[in-house]
């Protein structure tokens, strides 16, 4: 095993029925850096919760369309066995209720098939990193579902970073799930390490998220960072 592979997540489970689909996701996994040994494939719901009696996998590239059901139901048993697991959809349904359902059962991500193979190995590394890449055609929904942008609150507001007034945001729709979810726990009094462990992501990638929460919405410390997510409702 090279050194590249010691770093990269193992093992990987594709749960594709889909052939073509299926060779081509271990095609870009080889070329990330996987040997073929470790990428193990499933092609239904019912293989798949039975990989988890062998092995649990590291990351897990799951379709929603199955020949016995849902992908969500894998996602969330998997979630369940392994809450540190990374979880890549990979699938062609674009129903909100298919994205939503699959987000909240646990995927990291959420990826359209029809993607060229270097949007989908982008995903995947940013999987990796911590990130939770939403396909660009999907974004727009997702975000109007959380919070319409002809209705978003504090558009035009005005807040205070530390020094002096700032404008608020116009929208959100620059800040990741996961940056709102960390912002949440930020807001109830959480520490950067107390957040990686409820996470179960490390101390680095929650600094890192943090950074680009305080860049995005224009902040220097903590509590401003919180007033303007809570300004424009993104917050409880």
């Amino acid at each position: 095993m090279t050194t590249s592979e010691q770093l990269l997540p193992m093992p990987v489970l594709l749960v594709e029925d889909e052939p073509e689909m299926h060779l081509r996701s271990a095609r870009i996994l080889r070329d990330i850096g996987y040997h073929e040994s470790v990428i193990d494939h499933v092609d239904c719901v019912k293989s798949a919760l039975e990989y988890l009696s062998d092995q649990i996998p590291s990351l897990a590239l799951v379709d929603l369309g199955l020949p016995d059901g849902s992908g969500i139901e894998v996602i969330s048993r998997f979630r369940q066995h392994n809450p540190a697991m990374l979880i890549l959809v990979i699938s062609g349904m674009s129903s909100q209720d298919a994205i939503l359902g699959a987000l909240i059962a646990g995927a990291n991500g959420y990826l359209l098939k029809e993607r060229d193979d270097l949007e989908i190995m982008l995903s995947i590394r940013c999987v990796m990193r911590g990130g939770a890449p939403i396909d660009p055609f999907l974004a727009r929904s997702i975000i109007e579902n959380i919070l319409p942008l002809d209705e978003s609150p504090g558009a035009g507001k005005e807040s205070h970073n530390g020094n002096g007034l700032i404008p608020a945001p116009e929208s959100h729709e620059s800040l990741t799930s996961r940056q709102i979810g960390i912002l949440q726990l930020v807001s109830e009094g959480m520490s950067n390490r107390e957040i990686s462990e409820h996470l179960c992501i490390s101390k680095y990638t929650v600094e890192s998220h943090i950074k680009n929460i305080y860049q995005k919405l224009t902040v220097c410390n903590r509590v401003s960072a919180v007033t303007i997510a809570r300004s424009l409702g993104l917050l409880s």
